[in-house]
């Protein structure tokens, strides 16, 4: 594999600022607000508090995994709802849990050919506001009497329905093609690497501790806005997941989810259903240092992968992160800073243990060699998606703006962002000062 360029005709790709909100369980806070919502008051302040001109920027690249009906395409309305120049393009993604990474590596793509020097990029989920659908029966039912002419034509066409076709339909976090849920996945994988709970449990109470400290220590200050929620009466200024105060005898004592008898992942070393927006101001080097904006981290290489989800759904990094790291010229133990997406504790530590198998690289990777360990002063510093929750398409931007600020303020490095994903994806992002 060839190593990425990724210098355009105007520099490298640099990210100059991001912004997320308080992620927060669905169902709270910010249960009366849509997506778009959260990502127009997100890109709002973004633009406010770095002194941004909305006329310099030239594009709009927004992603959201729960679909919207009546907003289709979120990044054109995120334009079109903040107050930037209605001039400015605007396309939507979706790549399930690496759709953050994918806007990214987007306003990456339009940065090095030259089709843009300034991008915002991001994305919002809100499950507490997911598309509610009719059934089958109904809707079949209501296209008739649309058609019809007159009152007795629009009543029979509901003549012919059963109890159940009244009933709506929820969407299901559910894999199409294996009809398994992605927690009943992360459970078959547990048991297929032999994962135990116990070491599940550990790695959730990890994840909540270095996120409590993280709060703590001022980290995320500057990267969370604070969040008026309408009507103004309540302000979220913190992510409402972390739980400073949790203990391995609370999380051990909780039962399983998804095999009552036999399991092991459980609410607590899952991540959470969430809500909340992120986004950043991607710009080529040149155009950065016209306006006076100082890098935060450059880009340098990214990958991505896919497996079968009727074998191990969520091993999609195991697969990008070597591509990306050859892409970039490195290894693994070149890397100063990894941050991987905490979907489950099982997929977590699923991933790391392939990354550490000289045996999984011979079997899956034509590789001689593992990829190599992850030392633990490394690894998701910051707390991750299990304690500061996981609005999908927002988790690659709260990701590469934590890393991006953390190599700031170390002056200097490399960090790797991974992400699994629905449908057995997987993503790779590799960040640079």
């Amino acid at each position: 594999m060839t190593k990425m360029n990724v210098t355009g005709p105007r520099g490298r790709v640099a990210i100059v600022a991001g912004l997320r909100t308080p992620f927060v369980k669905s169902g709270t806070a910010f249960k009366d607000l849509t997506a778009l919502q959260l990502a127009e008051a997100c890109v709002t302040e973004l633009v406010a508090r770095n002194d941004l001109d909305p006329e310099v920027v030239d594009q709009v690249v927004y992603g959201q995994v729960v679909p919207s009906t009546e907003a289709p395409n979120i990044a054109r309305e995120v334009v079109l709802g903040t107050g930037l120049p209605r001039r400015i393009e605007a396309y939507s993604v979706s790549r399930a849990c690496a759709t953050g990474t994918q806007a990214l590596v987007s306003a990456a793509h339009a940065v090095l050919s030259g089709d843009a020097d300034v991008v915002i990029c991001g994305g919002a989920d809100s499950l507490s506001r997911p598309p509610i659908t009719v059934s089958d029966g109904m809707a079949e039912a209501l296209m008739e009497a649309n058609a019809a002419r007159d009152a007795m034509g629009k009543a029979k066409a509901f003549l012919g329905l059963h109890a159940k076709d009244f009933l709506p339909k929820t969407p299901a976090l559910r894999e199409v093609s294996t009809g398994l849920t992605m927690g009943e996945s992360a459970e078959n994988m547990a048991k297929e690497n032999r994962i135990a709970r116990a070491a599940q449990d550990a790695f959730a109470l990890r994840s909540h501790r270095k996120a409590t400290a993280a709060w703590e220590e001022g980290v995320y200050a500057d990267e969370v806005m604070r969040f008026a929620v309408p009507p103004y009466q309540e302000v979220v200024v913190k992510d409402g997941l972390v739980r400073g105060d949790t203990s391995l005898e609370k999380l051990s004592a909780l039962k399983p989810v998804f095999d009552p008898k036999y399991g092991s992942v459980t609410a607590g070393n899952s991540s959470p259903l969430t809500d909340g927006a992120a986004a950043l101001v991607v710009m080529s080097e040149a155009r950065a240092k016209e306006l006076g904006y100082e890098a935060l981290a450059f880009v340098r290489a990214w990958a991505f992968a896919a497996v079968d989800p009727a074998w191990q759904l969520l091993m999609g990094p195991g697969f990008a992160a070597p591509r990306a790291l050859e892409r970039a010229g490195m290894r693994l133990a070149d890397v100063d800073l990894v941050d991987m997406h905490e979907a489950f504790a099982a997929q977590m530590l699923s991933n790391l243990q392939a990354f550490a198998s000289a045996a999984w690289a011979r079997q899956h990777l034509a590789r001689d060699e593992a990829i190599g360990e992850v030392p633990d002063e490394k690894l998701n510093l910051y707390g991750g998606s299990i304690s500061l929750g996981h609005p999908f398409a927002a988790t690659g931007g709260r990701q590469a703006l934590t890393m991006a600020r953390a190599l700031a303020r170390r002056g200097g490095g490399t960090a790797l962002i991974t992400q699994c994903a629905a449908g057995g994806l997987g993503a790779a992002l590799i960040l640079e000062r």
